[in-house]
């Protein structure tokens, strides 16, 4: 069963983090986490909160790979730990786990497009006009 007070903290703490403010969203991502502990979702937001507001890497990647595990089949679990990877300037470590991600989930495109926007790009081989 939800708990429904732990789902609004976490739709707040969405709507802060997507509007770009992580130090908003962290407090309410933390009240839905100390809720429902064992829910995956909520732990990955917190690690990418925590990478955003704090640039605390170590503990960011620790929740999110943590959430990974509870659920590997998840594809948006995949994609916060490749944030927090480029949020920490790890773009290779990021398309490792879209890649990973990939795997368990072939059949979302968000990975896939996550990896195609990571890929390095050449120099242009003609100048532009």
């Amino acid at each position: 069963m939800i708990d429904l007070q732990a789902f609004r903290e976490f739709r707040s703490g969405l709507a802060f983090l997507r509007g770009g403010d992580a130090h908003k969203a962290l407090p309410h991502l933390r009240c839905a986490l100390d809720h429902e502990p064992a829910n995956p979702f909520y732990i990955s937001y917190v690690g990418v909160a925590i990478a955003a507001a704090e640039q605390k890497w170590a503990e960011a990647e620790k929740l999110c790979h943590s959430a990974m595990r509870m659920n590997r089949r998840q594809a948006q679990l995949y994609l916060n730990l490749a944030e927090v990877y480029v949020a920490a300037d790890r773009k290779q470590d990021a398309a490792d786990i879209l890649a990973r991600g990939l795997h368990y989930a072939p059949r979302d495109l968000r990975l896939q497009m996550a990896l195609d926007r990571l890929a390095m790009r050449r120099p242009a081989v003609l100048p532009f006009l």
